[in-house]
């Protein structure tokens, strides 16, 4: 499975389903239950990448940005029967990309993935602050 076709696409509009259905199968954390509140995040995000495996949506990277001076990833999600074939790390470097090297990528961590991001040049920021969602 290392030398799988996948396709990468910018902004390329995604079906809420397949949404919940990446989320679930990547293990990624997020209200999959509220299908309309799946398809709110999904409706204007500032940068979506997707990766697919024959017409199928196999990884995603959500981000919000201002082209300029800041992009918060607020999900990298790859099913797991693909990961371990680099798609999480192309959909970050393809995001960087876009974004330019005067934007700092920014993301929040699940706890089981802290170990993840270093591995993709990210650093950890003892400075960032958060105001948790109530659901």
């Amino acid at each position: 499975m290392k030398n799988l076709p996948v396709e990468y696409r910018h902004n390329f509009p995604l079906d809420p389903v397949d949404v919940v259905r990446v989320f679930d199968q990547s293990g990624i954390k997020r209200p999959t239950a509220d299908l309309p509140r799946i398809a709110r995040m999904f409706a204007a995000p500032g940068l979506l990448l997707s990766a697919w495996v024959d017409g199928k949506l196999v990884g995603l990277a959500r981000s919000l940005t201002d082209y300029a001076y800041c992009c918060y990833l607020s999900d990298l999600a790859v099913d797991k029967q693909y990961q371990g074939l680099g798609i999480g790390k192309e959909l970050v470097r393809r995001t960087q990309a876009v974004i330019g090297d005067d934007v700092s990528l920014i993301l929040l961590s699940a706890p089981d993935a802290m170990s993840y991001y270093p591995t993709l040049g990210f650093e950890a920021a003892g400075n960032a602050y958060v105001i948790r969602r109530k659901h």
